[in-house]
């Protein structure tokens, strides 16, 4: 089979085309014939040799893929071959076959095409753990996303919106901004704009109730003010640095919740739990029409440079995807 191989740690550059052996199946695993594959900011970081993959998953770049099942292990129960899935893999997405554990597959929505289907489980999966699980966000709750253009951002303001919660998010430009407004959000420009200062105005003084935060840096603090009481900030990315001096002071007075997570790293266990409540909550909202994939560009498996150097560029709207068909 092809892939994407990484000469060494660094630049996009350093991804070009290989050929290797197709993987082989374990008891629990499918093996999908790749159609589509998500590009996704952790795909970045591990190109730079920040974000190794664990000792037991594919060194292979990619952790959503979207396909067709040509082999099943023989614990299998659900999958058979020829069905067409989307699935949340813990590596070797960027390949013309991929494995996928049994329990990390979900059904492609009706209608959708294998490129919107792979733009689904990486965004879908840390939203659902960190707002929904994580965070306990409810109904009539104001949320506040910071990067609301990024692949997450806009997952998040449809997810959000579709639960009943009251959305604000943060973007670079009049043009982010405006595409953050059409998914039903409260748009703020960070560049023109004081978030802590708007978000105070727009819930009458009291802040909001969670905050998804991918930025970090001096974030950090300002989201402790932008925060209402009891609020809960999450904490899933640091574009701009993990390591800050902060006053921990407003935790208390407030009774925050300063909590965050990585989606790898997690056991097949909760990997499996986040699924489940996926399809049962999440994936009639789809049929319904009431979410749909937000597509900033497609690349052909080639210009997989390309694709990289897109999202390292920091002007997408939405997801990237490779189209291997």
């Amino acid at each position: 089979m092809k892939f994407i191989q990484l000469k060494t740690p660094g630049d996009a550059t350093q991804l070009f085309i290989d050929e290797g052996e197709v993987p082989v199946p374990k008891s629990n695993e499918v093996l999908l014939r790749v159609h589509a594959a998500g590009i996704n900011r952790p795909d970045i970081l591990q190109r730079q040799g920040l974000y190794p993959p664990p000792a037991d998953a594919s060194p292979i770049l990619g952790l959503e893929v979207a396909g067709e099942i040509v082999a099943c292990g023989d614990q299998v129960a659900r999958w058979q071959v020829g069905d067409k899935v989307c699935a949340l893999v813990n590596g070797g997405g960027y390949a013309e076959y991929a494995l996928a554990p049994e329990a990390q597959c979900l059904p492609i929505p009706e209608s959708f095409s294998f490129v919107e289907a792979a733009t689904l489980p990486e965004t879908f999966f840390t939203v659902w753990h960190n707002l929904f699980q994580r965070a306990q966000i409810m109904a009539g709750e104001t949320l506040l996303i910071h990067g609301g253009t990024s692949g997450i951002g806009v997952c998040a303001i449809q997810l959000a919106v579709a639960f009943g919660v009251n959305v604000i998010a943060t973007a670079s430009s009049a043009e982010k901004c405006a595409a953050i407004t059409a998914l039903g959000a409260v748009a703020i420009n960070y560049r023109t704009q004081d978030f802590v200062a708007v978000v105070k105005q727009l819930t009458a003084g009291q802040g909001a109730n969670v905050i998804l935060d991918m930025v970090g840096g001096d974030y950090i603090q300002r989201n402790f003010s932008a925060a209402a009481k009891e609020g809960r900030i999450v904490s899933i990315a640091f574009l701009n640095g993990s390591k800050v001096n902060i006053d921990l002071m407003p935790i208390m007075l407030k009774r925050l919740t300063l909590t965050g997570s990585t989606l790898r790293a997690q056991s097949a266990v909760a990997k499996a739990k986040i699924a489940q409540e996926l399809e049962f909550r999440v994936w009639p909202f789809f049929a319904a029409k009431k979410i749909k994939p937000v597509i900033d560009s497609v690349f052909s498996f080639a210009q997989v440079v390309d694709a990289h150097r897109r999202m390292e560029s920091n002007q997408h709207i939405g997801k990237i995807v490779l189209n291997l068909e």
